[in-house]
């Protein structure tokens, strides 16, 4: 069984993931509760959202929003830091990888999908530097997907979103740095979700995943939930516009 790091720094610490009900989302709300960190997640499922609160106990609480809603992330941030203090830690985790063929995009589902995979990014940053700023800083870290990177085809919109994930860090690394905060890109490879399982693997897709990469196991949510808790830490103190890859090689 792998003996994983404890991070002094979290314990207490008040933490908001967006998209947290399920897969690498949940992964990394049930990481930061280990830690004793204090997790507000928001998510549209509400009954997968409610029986992973029921699960992790006292110190996570949950809002339910529609990320494509700007005003309904607003409120649901604002209620998070009404009862638990400011976010010191900010994880924009939520994102829907749908496959469309580029003859078939329409205007309209061209913009829902960057309102879904990337808008709400931005202005959860918005709600929630300010607090952190006076909290003395903290950690936003923003969920990419090494999809574009391997120039994986079938959806064009989110790996267009997705590759504008990585400028808005680094954008947002260099505005928010003067107040302390650290923005940071974690880029999953291919993540073995219940939904990637259920939707996605096929026996053969198995196979040329693991050829294409470096190690040999497919990847479990856990790992990139590690590698979210490092960034959100103390222990990463001088990383921030980075991209941290969890892809077991596979570029």
């Amino acid at each position: 069984m792998t003996e994983f790091a404890g991070y002094p720094s979290l314990d207490g610490r008040t933490v908001v993931v967006t998209g947290g009900a399920s897969g690498i989302g949940a992964e990394t709300v049930r990481a930061f509760a280990d830690q004793n960190a204090k997790v507000g997640f928001i998510d549209r499922d509400a009954t997968a959202a409610r029986a992973l609160v029921e699960e992790l106990g006292a110190n996570v609480t949950f809002a339910e929003a529609d990320l494509t809603d700007i005003a309904a992330l607003r409120d649901a941030i604002a209620t998070m830091e009404g009862a638990q203090g400011p976010a010191r830690v900010l994880v924009n985790n939520a994102a829907h990888d749908d496959r469309h063929d580029w003859r078939d995009v329409t205007p309209e589902y061209w913009d829902e999908r960057l309102q879904t995979n990337l808008r709400h990014a931005f202005f959860a940053i918005q709600a929630v530097a300010p607090g952190m700023a006076r909290a003395g800083g903290g950690s936003i870290v923003n969920m990419g997907s090494n999809s574009w990177h391997e120039s994986v085809g079938n959806f064009p919109a989110y790996a267009t979103a997705k590759a504008g994930i990585e400028g808005l860090t680094r954008t947002m690394a260099r505005d928010l740095g003067p107040d302390n905060i650290r923005v940071n890109t974690v880029v999953p490879g291919w993540i073995m979700t219940e939904r990637q399982k259920t939707l996605w693997l096929t026996p053969e897709g198995e196979a040329r995943q693991k050829e294409a990469q470096c190690l040999p196991d497919m990847i479990d949510p856990v790992w990139v939930a590690r590698m979210v808790l490092f960034l959100a830490s103390d222990d990463s103190a001088m990383c921030t516009a980075g991209a941290y890859n969890v892809t077991a090689g596979s570029m």
